[in-house]
């Protein structure tokens, strides 16, 4: 890549661009001043160069090389801008500009490569630290939301009115098992391979105690029911046991069979509602398998749901780099009016203030002149109008004494005299009252401000040279060349970086073929979702064979029901409390056969029931304590098989629980596994370690700014030589007191009327009228010469007090002024470096802050939004619904019953025998004599 050099001029209006970014700017001139100040649009040079990746290392032609000496060769014989008036200063903004978009498109190839190398090993899996530099301005980002799946599966079980049974057999197998469960002694099991049972064999019993006791029990009752059944049948065949047909007659009989039938009675219906338990169990089963296909399907649709949506995921977060890689490609774009204008900002804090005093200043120097004009016009008016008003002043006193001179006014007896009197010793009123011809002209100080303006200030503050008469040939070839470098700059930047990009994501796509694994996890679950098909045959028909096997020992226990609840309705209806045993009816007789037929089938079915029933119940209850109603099975002790068997590393803290809730949660499945101890994402996309080459260019940044002259050294003699014009040696006070004392000492008008007055007083003739007369000529001579005066005695006193107020602090202002100028121009030639430091690491943090931006967006999504493994806790929670909800809840409820019943039996054994003798109708019965 070639270096090449390009200059651009920006124009703006001066008020829509008051705080647009700027490249510092300065000229003397009024114009270019408020080109810098208000219409900061800069004359910016960039030089930038390009680093070629080579074996050679940095090259350039021989080409760059002659350009680059013409340049410096022309810059020597440049003349001193600060010294040659109306000459453009121009800042130089010395920035490798290729170099450093090498270093930002080294982010932007980097970040897509390393996330596609996270997600190839996250989607195979499932089949440092941030650089803290200054807080950047970066503007927020949007990336858009991660298109997430819709999972189907609700996984939620509701059991109904039977949930009232499962409560019942959970509370009994609470009764039976009521102590904590041992996991010291799992964990030592597991460790020492069942060596400690030997040891520990105490605690197992102490727990299995409750299920041995039953276990025993049970054991024994099937054991003896059939022994004790046949003894009993042989007994009654030798006329014991109540095999004798003769029953003794007895006062309570009545009574003993009432309470005996009720005992009966309750025991058959408790039996009737044990086995009413276990075949409701046993049809929840069946109806609760249609369910399991249902759920079955919804979580392996869910997982191609699972499986499919994650190279969409993929696609997205690598396609919402584009975003941050067209944020930054646009602020390179416009580096000049970022940064410029942050370094304008900064550093106007200081120069603006400055240049407004001295603009202001050139204005009091404008102002100075036209006061000192108007002073001198107006003392020239002054002096010629006093005096022609003191020559008509005279005329008029010379008019009245002669009119004075009269006859009337000697004729000692008449009241005339003492008025002829009054007015001629009231004429010496008639002077004028302020003598301008004593002030001292400004001339003087009006010549040397015109001197002073022949190089107007203004126009060293803020005037724009031409190029015609200002301009270089070659600082306009500069300009000209610098209106191509944002489309230069962006065109280069934009072509290298996405070409760069797209090539490394079409290598590391190829290297971790995330398709290919998301395909061959589709076809798994195909796989398996066609194996799970072909086994609903199979399970449908073993579950129709458990269904009929349990309704077949319902039906037993059903059988024996029906002979007792015959056999009381039999006895109840034909009873006949006045028959005597041996002519009982024959319902009644059939009742207790019937009584006797349902202890004969108890007999035989008793044992198999219990049999049933304890097998189960061994097998049922200790899965129902052991794990159904363990909440803590998973103890945290435990908590180092997971991570020690998928990441060999016993100590991370990786717990079933743990994983189930981040999955519970929706979380990805990058933080619910804890991947970040295999895949560190936030090492692999350390912004610090792709920054680095950006930061060093931004550490190469340099800016000129030592041509800048805010105020020359003519516009500073101005201001010295205004200061020097003798403004402060004008007699002030002695304008101000002729100024107070009025142009006559009299008021015309007054006095005019106190001779029209008087003239009244007058007899009538030639000394009244003359008198009215006189009055006229000074009313007249008081509108067209006093009035005219007075105007020009108020214009005089503005322009005396302004030229007061002026000279007043004249020299501490301009002192000043310079002192201020002088700060500027020194922070501007010598301490600006510091301020250029800080605005471009606040520009290089802006820049990197959509990077980071990226990042932080990135390690969220993929903790949070990429393959959420919802699906996995839907598993594991439809395993729970099936195994525990389905079946063991209901092979739990079904033994609970079914043991009821079989229970049950004994008694009703017991009571069926007793209560059979008072129906059946006996051979002999005891006869007493009278």
């Amino acid at each position: 890549m070639q270096t090449r050099q390009n200059v651009k001029r920006v124009k703006g209006s001066e008020e829509e661009n008051l705080k647009g970014a700027v490249h510092l700017l300065a000229t003397r001139g009024k114009r270019m001043i408020n080109r810098l100040l208000w219409d900061p649009q800069p004359l910016v040079s960039f030089r930038l160069g390009a680093k070629h990746a080579g074996e050679g290392g940095e090259r350039r032609s021989a080409e760059e090389r002659r350009g680059e000496e013409r340049r410096e060769e022309r810059e020597s014989r440049t003349p001193a801008l600060g010294r040659k008036p109306l000459t453009p200063v121009i800042m130089n903004l010395s920035l490798s500009g290729a170099a450093l978009r090498c270093a930002v498109r080294g982010v932007m190839m980097c970040s897509p490569v390393l996330v596609l190398l996270f997600l190839a090993c996250c989607c195979c899996c499932c089949s440092g630290s941030v650089h803290e530099g200054a807080p950047a301005a970066a503007a927020p980002l949007d990336f858009g939301s991660v298109p997430g799946g819709v999972y189907e599966t609700v996984a939620y079980y509701e059991p109904g009115p039977i949930g009232l049974l499962f409560n019942m057999m959970r509370a009994f197998l609470h009764v039976v098992q009521p102590n904590p469960f041992p996991q010291d002694l799992v964990i030592q099991v597991a460790k020492d391979k069942f060596g400690a049972i030997k040891s520990e064999y105490q605690k197992v019993l102490y727990y299995e105690l409750g299920f041995v006791v039953c276990a025993v029990m049970g054991t024994l009752f099937i054991v003896l029911m059939p022994l004790v059944g046949l003894l009993f049948c042989m007994c009654r065949c030798c006329d014991n046991c109540g095999g004798e047909m003769h029953q003794r007659q007895r006062k309570n009989a009545d009574c003993q069979k009432g309470l005996l039938t009720t005992l009966l009675l309750t025991t058959t219906f408790i039996i009737t509602a044990g086995v009413l338990c276990a075949y409701a169990a046993n049809q929840n089963l069946s109806s609760e398998m249609k369910t399991m296909r249902r759920l079955v399907n919804s979580n392996l649709k869910d997982l191609y749901s699972f499986a499919n949506n994650t190279p969409a995921q993929i696609d997205h977060l690598i396609s919402q780099y584009g975003t941050a890689k067209n944020q930054v490609l646009a602020d390179l774009d416009n580096v000049g009016q970022l940064l410029g204008g942050r370094i304008h900002e900064e550093l106007g804090k200081v120069v603006l203030p400055a240049l407004s005093e001295a603009n202001n200043m050139a204005g009091v120097i404008q102002n100075t002149k036209r006061a000192l004009e108007n002073v001198k016009v107006t003392l020239e008016v002054l002096q010629e109008g006093t005096a022609q008003l003191q020559t008509n002043l005279n005329k008029v006193r010379a008019d009245i004494t002669n009119t004075l001179d009269d006859p009337v006014c000697a004729d000692a007896l008449s009241h005339a005299v003492y008025i002829c009197v009054n007015i001629l010793s009231s004429l010496s009123q008639l002077e004028i009252g302020a003598n301008y011809t004593s002030l001292t002209g400004v001339s003087e100080q009006l010549d040397k401000v015109n001197e002073v303006l022949k190089t107007n200030l203004s126009q060293i503050v803020h005037k724009v040279p031409s190029y015609e008469d200002r301009l270089s040939f070659d600082v306009m070839q500069g300009y000209l060349a610098f209106n191509d470098t944002p489309t230069m700059v962006t065109t280069q930047t934009k072509s290298v970086a996405e070409d760069s990009i797209g090539n490394n994501i079409t290598r590391f796509s190829k290297l971790f073929p995330v398709q290919t694994t998301v395909n061959n996890a589709t076809m798994l679950i195909s796989h398996t979702h066609s194996q799970i098909e072909d086994l609903y045959p199979e399970v449908d028909k073993m579950d129709f064979y458990r269904w009929i096997g349990c309704v077949t020992l319902c039906c037993m226990v059903a059988l024996i029901l029906a002979f007792n609840f015959l056999g009381l309705l039999c006895g109840i209806l034909g009873f006949d409390r006045h028959a005597s045993p041996t002519t009982r009816g024959c319902v009644s007789n059939t009742g207790g056969n019937l009584l006797m037929a349902g202890v004969g089938f108890s007999f035989m079915f008793s044992w198999v029931l219990m049999g049933v029933v304890t097998v189960t119940f061994v097998l049922g209850g200790n899965v129902e304590k052991l794990v159904l109603d363990t909440p803590n099975l998973v103890n945290p002790s435990w908590k180092h098989f997971i991570p020690g068997y998928l990441y060999n590393d016993p100590e991370l803290d990786l717990t079933v629980e743990n994983i189930y809730s981040n999955c519970k949660d929706n979380h990805g499945i990058y933080s619910a596994l804890q991947l970040d101890k295999v895949f560190n994402i936030s090492a692999l996309l350390n912004t610090s370690s792709y920054t680095k080459d950006v930061s060093k260019k931004f550490a190469d940044l340099k800016v000129d700014l030592k041509t800048i002259v805010l105020l020359s050294m003519e516009g500073q003699q101005n201001l010295v030589s205004f200061n020097q014009t003798g403004i402060d040696d004008i007699n002030f006070k002695a304008y101000l007191e002729e100024l107070d004392k009025g142009v006559t000492r009299v008021d015309l008008l007054l006095f005019a009327n106190d001779l029209d007055a008087q003239a009244d007083q007058l007899p009538r003739g030639p000394v009244q009228t003359a008198m009215k007369s006189h009055a006229n000529t000074l009313r007249q001579i008081y509108t067209t010469k006093v009035v005219p005066l007075q105007q020009f005695m108020s214009t005089m006193n503005l322009s005396i007090r302004f030229l007061e107020r002026t000279a007043s602090d004249l020299s501490y202002k301009i002192s000043e002024i310079l002192q201020v100028v002088d700060s500027a121009q020194y922070l501007i030639s010598h301490n600006a470096t510091f301020t250029i430091n800080q605005e471009s690491e606040k520009y290089k943090q802006t820049i990197i802050g959509y990077f980071k931006q990226y990042v932080d967006w990135l390690k969220t999504s993929l903790m949070m939004d990429v393959a959420t493994c919802k699906p996995l806790s839907n598993i594991i929670d439809t395993a729970e619904i099936l195994a525990c909800g389905f079946f063991f809840d209901s092979m739990n409820t079904f033994w609970f019953g079914l043991g009821c019943s079989a229970l049950f039996l004994l008694p009703s054994i017991i009571l069926s025998v007793r209560l059979a003798k008072f129906y059946r109708r006996m051979d002999t019965e005891d006869v007493y004599d009278e």
